[in-house]
């Protein structure tokens, strides 16, 4: 997080049990709110694979009381999309209803579980035809600037008005630093490129980070090429292959074409929560334990 220092005040916090380290929320504070980062695409807070029911309880309400103590009134917290965790565990989700907490966005991100059978459409079949027709070749790189300045940028500000979240010496500071979970992918036809994919790896999840392409991808088919090498072989051995989110207003809007195109690839919903937390609420936990 630390190329985002200048636009966030950072307020992490680190929870200890007997000088072990039990839990990190990643966070950033505002007058009187603290905010699980909204720097991070995900993150929430993270916890320590030994700790219990019980013990999440009490983390919970051990944050919320020290941020009490210090003045902050609310906690808005991301907690970790499923997809996402290494066991299965709704522990926070249960401390969340303990402490009343309030769904304050819901974003649907389109996601294919990769080793249940899943059904890509034809009409994206058709575009990887078009594709290979016209002799489009995918490179894997290291190098983000072509896809930045010709691809994605343009792109943005065209359809958007807006830049991409992370500037080219962001993303390159980042690969750099994180070389197995970032890459890029670019799609070229007569040796310019037309396309490309940015993605974040992790162990079980390739999630797109960004996705562009010009003008003359329905004639190209370059975004159903990419993406069906990126699905069936590249990624074939993940357990998720995420496609991210679809919306805008907190999550009440949904653009429909694009996750249309992504539900072609024989994605569907996997929910991106936000809860807002009286700090206050701590003593509701305590007042819930037997």
């Amino acid at each position: 997080m630390e190329y985002h220092k200048d636009r966030f005040e950072d307020y992490s916090l680190m929870v200890f049990e007997d000088e072990a380290l039990v839990a990190v929320l990643p966070a950033h504070k505002t007058d009187y709110a603290l905010y699980s980062h909204n720097g991070l695409t995900y993150g929430g807070l993270v916890l320590s694979p030994k700790v219990k029911l019980p013990n999440v309880l009490e983390i919970l309400k051990t944050i919320l009381k020290y941020l009490e103590d210090n003045s902050i009134e609310t906690l808005e917290l991301k907690p970790l999309p499923k997809i996402y965790e290494s066991k299965f565990t709704g522990d926070l989700d249960y401390a969340l209803f303990l402490v009343n907490a309030k769904l304050e966005k819901r974003e649907a991100a389109s996601v294919i579980n990769l080793q249940k059978p899943f059904k890509i459409q034809s009409n994206r079949k058709e575009g990887v035809k078009k594709a290979r027709a016209h002799q489009l070749e995918i490179k894997e790189e290291i190098n983000f600037n072509r896809f930045w300045e010709s691809i994605l940028i343009p792109t943005l500000r065209t359809q958007f008005d807006v830049n991409p979240v992370h500037s080219l010496n962001e993303i390159t500071t980042l690969a750099n630093n994180f070389p197995q979970h970032i890459k890029q992918f670019n799609v070229y036809h007569d040796n310019t490129i037309i396309a490309g994919a940015t993605i974040f790896e992790t162990d079980v999840v390739a999630h797109t980070q960004y996705i562009a392409s010009n003008e003359d991808r329905q004639a190209f088919g370059s975004l159903d090429f990419l993406f069906d090498y990126l699905i069936n072989e590249r990624y074939s051995d993940k357990s998720y292959f995420s496609f991210g989110t679809s919306n805008a207003n907190n999550g009440k809007t949904l653009n429909k074409g694009l996750n249309y195109w992504k539900e072609c690839f024989g994605a569907r919903t996997v929910v991106h929560d936000t809860y807002s937390i009286n700090t206050k609420n701590h003593k509701l936990i305590t007042q819930s334990l037997l």
